[in-house]
């Protein structure tokens, strides 16, 4: 594959509303290329048997037995609370 044209690079940047100097346009020119060109390397590997995949390692759930847990009392789910009305957070009406 051809490398990438300058006028290329600077259709990518604005695509990526990307405002680039002339060295970083150069930059990204070559760095692009490359990775074009390994894509392309890539690409010509035979995947006819290859079955489809959503990844190379196998699937397995880590599960853990369920267990119940004591949790926060009111008095310490409340103690850092800025305000509390009812024994509840009070918070400040957004929506009348």
């Amino acid at each position: 594959m051809p490398k990438l044209s300058l006028q290329e690079v600077e259709y990518i940047a604005q695509l990526a509303r990307l405002g680039l100097s002339d060295e970083e346009k150069e930059l990204l020119r070559e760095q692009l290329s490359a990775i074009l060109e390994y894509a392309a390397v890539i690409n010509q590997l035979d995947t006819h048997n290859v079955e489809p995949m959503t990844s190379v390692l196998p699937l397995c759930n880590v599960m853990r037995p369920d267990a119940t847990a004591p949790g926060l009392t009111l008095d310490e789910a409340l103690c850092n609370a800025p305000a509390v009305q009812d024994d509840q957070f009070r918070v400040q009406v957004i929506l009348e």
